[in-house]
């Protein structure tokens, strides 16, 4: 009888559920659905760097997402199977009462955005996380050293002080603060208590689906369910990654994973990123992680900055309903993309003659700075859309050589890069870009949904059909769709607009208060 996983990836927008073979590692079904109340802008301040999701976008969707899944599935798959995993964006978390429930599911906090979950690219704890490094940094123990050195105001401890210092109400309800990946596994199994601290690696059993979540996912009771982990882990899972292999997940923003072993890493402490933890990717390796706050988003706010007058005249229509202005701006927003990827190709390397940096949400590694700011330097008259957006894409593709040449720095063997995610399928230019300011090949994965891949690989290991992670890469692991070559030329001239790239983001680093 076939044997069915279920990974869910719970992305910045929308929840994603693929169901896949876990015999043969075909994926046989996905629905995609966004979250109905963060699609409206509620409860963010964008201005204030104010990002905040509603538990019920994250259980509402799922249980929409499970319905649409079956629809598509085989008939009789839902009982088919073996096991279900999350993964999430983080650091999300979310403050809990003693009973373990979030408290914006309780009636006083319903719409208290202080009681929802911070997601991962809020930024309001900027100055929480500037005293947790000076403290760290004057105490016996720096345990800042396995978090690059410097923490972040997208990172857990940061967050949880900043709610509770802004919102009394919400401190005084707070018994504790859990991770998105951590809440959704131990909602749908029970085990919602919180007073346990353990930590367990995803390929572990969280419990089972209780009658309830059985009943509304459309799913056995019973079913095993594996612990949660951070989308970005799981995604490099699906990727193969293994030591020397650097998986880059390209979204809104970017993810940078890679693993090394206890005997090559040993006491070392790698210097600016996000963090290397025991474990975290894949059990019995280091897990070592960086990436970028903004890649895919960097390129929205650009798009939506020139589409504003357009946006504007759209929504004041008085001829058109809301579905047909919401789908008018989709259609304009995705052509708008589009079109600026197919004039910025046609430009030679340099040519444009504009450099810009790609910290439009800050900085996340190399040295975490929530603080500093992007900026555009070569501006004159003749500068068009195109010739901007060019000089944005070269951005996101400096900051991210940085990374590697950071990991390099630091003595963590690159090799290779593998990619997933949205931007890797859609656009050549981007990708040929990086390949080129990277001067190495890129290997493309041929799953449209890496991280929810990752998760049910999970999935496949808790609910026993393969003995381990190891074994289920073997056989549900994605295979590469496309590789990227670097232009020997277009290297050769990147080294010079990379060097414009490092003196600006030194002359905004100094001229930042």
């Amino acid at each position: 009888m076939t044997s069915y996983a279920l990974g869910l990836d719970y992305g910045s927008d929308s929840v994603r559920a693929l169901l896949v073979n876990a015999q043969t590692g075909d994926e046989v079904a996905s629905t995609v659905v966004y979250y109905p109340r963060w699609s409206k802008g509620l409860f963010c301040a964008p201005a204030k760097d104010q990002f905040r999701q509603h538990p019920l976008d994250y259980t509402e969707s799922l249980v929409e997402a499970l319905q649409s899944l079956w629809q598509k599935a085989p008939a009789g798959a839902a009982q088919q199977v073996v096991g279900l995993s999350f993964d999430t964006t983080g650091s999300t978390p979310v403050a809990l009462n003693r009973e373990g429930v979030a408290l914006a599911l309780l009636p006083e906090f319903a719409d208290n955005p202080n009681a929802m979950f911070v997601l991962w690219k809020d930024h309001t704890a900027v100055k929480e996380a500037q005293e947790i490094t000076a403290a760290a940094n004057v105490a016996a123990e720096n345990y800042l050293k396995y978090e690059g050195g410097i923490y972040s105001s997208e990172w857990y401890w940061a967050k949880a002080l900043h709610v509770m210092r802004a919102d009394a109400a919400v401190a005084q309800a707070a018994y504790m603060w859990v991770e998105h990946c951590d809440w959704i596994s131990a909602v749908l199994t029970g085990t919602t208590h919180p007073d346990q601290a353990e930590t367990f690696t995803a390929d572990q059993l969280c419990g089972r689906l209780t009658n309830e979540w059985a009943g509304k996912l459309g799913l056995p009771v019973g079913t095993p369910v594996g612990f949660g982990a951070f989308d970005c882990h799981m995604g490099a899972v699906a990727a193969n990654v293994k030591p020397g292999v650097l998986t880059k997940i390209m979204g809104t923003s970017t993810c940078d994973i890679t693993v090394a072993s206890y005997a090559d890493i040993g006491a070392k402490t790698v210097r600016g990123i996000c963090g290397q933890v025991d474990g975290s990717v894949l059990p019995g390796l280091v897990g070592l992680e960086a990436g970028q706050s903004a890649f895919g988003d960097l390129y929205a706010w650009f798009r939506n900055l020139i589409n504003w007058p357009v946006a504007n005249l759209v929504q004041r229509s008085s001829l058109m309903d809301e579905a047909t202005k919401n789908k008018l701006m989709r259609d304009i927003e995705d052509q708008t993309l589009a079109a600026l990827g197919d004039e910025a190709a046609k430009l030679a390397v340099g040519e444009a003659g504009i450099t810009a940096l790609d910290w439009v949400n800050g900085r996340r590694t190399p040295d975490a700075d929530q603080t500093v700011a992007m900026a555009i330097a070569g501006l004159k008259m003749g500068s068009q859309a195109p010739q901007v957006f060019r000089a944005l894409v070269e951005a996101t593709a400096f900051g991210a050589r940085a990374i590697i040449e950071r990991f390099k720095d630091e003595g963590i063997a690159i090799h290779a890069v593998v990619v997933i995610g949205g931007i890797s399928k859609k656009s050549d230019f981007v990708m040929q870009v990086c390949a080129d300011v990277w001067n190495c090949p890129i290997d493309v994965l041929e799953s449209e949904q890496s991280c929810a891949l990752g998760a049910a690989i999970f999935a496949a290991t808790v609910g026993g059909v393969h003995a381990n992670v190891a074994s289920a890469q073997q056989v549900m692991a994605s295979p590469v769709c496309k590789t990227y070559m670097p232009n020997p030329q277009a290297a050769q001239a990147y080294e010079k607009l990379y060097a414009n790239y490092q003196h600006l983001a030194g002359y905004v680093n100094k001229g930042m208060p």
